[in-house]
């Protein structure tokens, strides 16, 4: 019985340590939240994190001065004096901005596969072309047909074709065949797409009747009920401070 004793008690030793070590391992513990803050401002382009949010249905802090879209830039550059632009964002204690390269990352780390078409589908790669075409080619081209028309005449142009017209040319066009800019699903690409094409309409250097595709794919993103719950927290008022349009013949 000694014997028997002594071995239980030796087996007792041995395994309690291996227990407690199994209990502390981190897979066993849930994994902590991730912690989002947007730093906005009404009616730019930091409204493409917030929807990106309610689409995914992930938590965030959003920051801004309601009616002040100056003092909500002010209070950016507080926390970004090198680049006081919206979005900035402070992802898990890192300051982020670029709302393409935001984007990325929230879908990398939270998305699941969502909103991003298969890699290996023949929709991935259109997805990626307007995730960057949204900014590097139709933004760009609409606001410097915008300068160049503030800076001149004050006119919308009209006669001749801008840059920003044959970004907006390009992009009604693929939508005769597809129904998103991400292909066959609504992507990320939608979400990046709607500001520059917005702009472009909103400033008068396209005219959205020529765009027929693109005015149908507007009015569907923003009968979206997430679209709708990123404009009752994000745009409460419409816009605010927006610039002046272009003035038409």
């Amino acid at each position: 019985m000694k014997y028997l004793g002594s071995l239980f008690l030796a087996l007792t030793l041995v395994l309690a340590p291996a227990a407690r070590v199994e209990a502390q391992t981190p897979s066993s513990q849930p994994a902590a939240a991730s912690h989002l803050i947007i730093y906005h401002a009404e009616g730019r382009r930091s409204e493409r994190i917030v929807w990106l949010c309610e689409e995914l249905g992930i938590p965030y802090e959003l920051k801004y001065k309601r009616g002040d879209v100056a003092g909500s830039f002010a209070d950016i550059r507080k926390i970004n004096p090198g680049m006081g632009v919206a979005p900035t964002v402070i992802y898990n204690g890192q300051l982020l901005m670029e709302s393409g390269a935001i984007i990325q990352l929230i879908l990398d780390r939270e998305g699941k596969g969502r909103l991003v078409p298969a890699v290996n589908s023949p929709d991935y790669a259109t997805h990626l072309l307007f995730m960057h075409f949204a900014e590097g080619t139709l933004a760009a081209d609409a606001v410097a047909d915008y300068r160049v028309g503030r800076a001149t005449t004050g006119m919308a142009p009209r006669s001749a074709e801008t840059d920003g017209q044959r970004a907006m040319h390009y992009a009604n066009d693929f939508l005769a065949t597809h129904p998103y800019f991400g292909g066959s699903e609504f992507s990320a690409a939608d979400i990046m797409m709607v500001f520059p094409t917005s702009y472009a309409v909103r400033m008068n250097v396209a005219d959205i009747a020529k765009y027929p595709n693109v005015a149908t794919w507007q009015k569907k993103m923003e009968d979206r009920p997430a679209f709708k719950r990123m404009l009752a927290v994000a745009r409460p008022d419409g816009r605010v401070s927006p610039p002046p349009p272009l003035k038409l013949e």
